[in-house]
């Protein structure tokens, strides 16, 4: 098997929040992020078939697809968009939004509360890790530490790790 160091087992809810990468990129390395192009594709469901439409593309150019499912419709949108620019632009992000404005008010409510969701365990993660520093700093154990933050001593090991001096 492989791949990096080995996490420790997740004990207890407080430490799912490890389980995830962290948000933060290092763009210190003088790399830029690229350009994002959005094209933004309508979608209507008429009896069993969705329609998406996507006019804002350069040149004036329209691409419309069908689908049978919505995971459908999203690919054979993309797919007709990149065939239609190639390779222009660098990055291309297609947002697909349904026509009925309440449906799409929802969907767009559920992606913020899970952005909203990943931002708070990115502060959780945050926290805690200042927090385990700060008391290994201060003499406790790791297992008081992790017994006062909720966490296994090793995920406080994993977090602080012990330094020869």
């Amino acid at each position: 098997m492989g791949g990096g160091p080995r996490l420790p087992a997740v004990r207890s809810h407080f430490e799912k929040v490890f389980s995830e990468s962290d948000l933060v990129v290092n763009l210190d390395n003088g790399e830029s992020e690229g350009e994002v192009t959005i094209y933004h594709a309508t979608v209507t469901r008429i009896g069993k078939q969705w329609t998406a439409t996507i006019r804002d593309l350069p040149g004036g150019h329209v691409v419309q697809a069908q689908g049978a499912t919505w995971r459908e419709i999203k690919e054979n949108v993309a797919d007709g968009v990149f065939e239609l620019l190639q390779d222009e632009p660098d990055t291309v992000a297609i947002q697909v939004v349904p026509a009925d404005p309440e449906v799409a008010a929802a969907l767009a409510t559920v992606a913020a509360a899970r952005g909203a969701r990943v931002y708070a365990e990115q502060a959780e993660g945050d926290a805690v890790r200042r927090a385990a520093r700060l008391l290994v700093e201060k003499g406790w154990s790791t297992r008081d530490a992790g017994s006062a933050l909720g966490l296994s001593h090793q995920r406080i090991s994993q977090i602080v790790p012990r330094t020869t001096a």
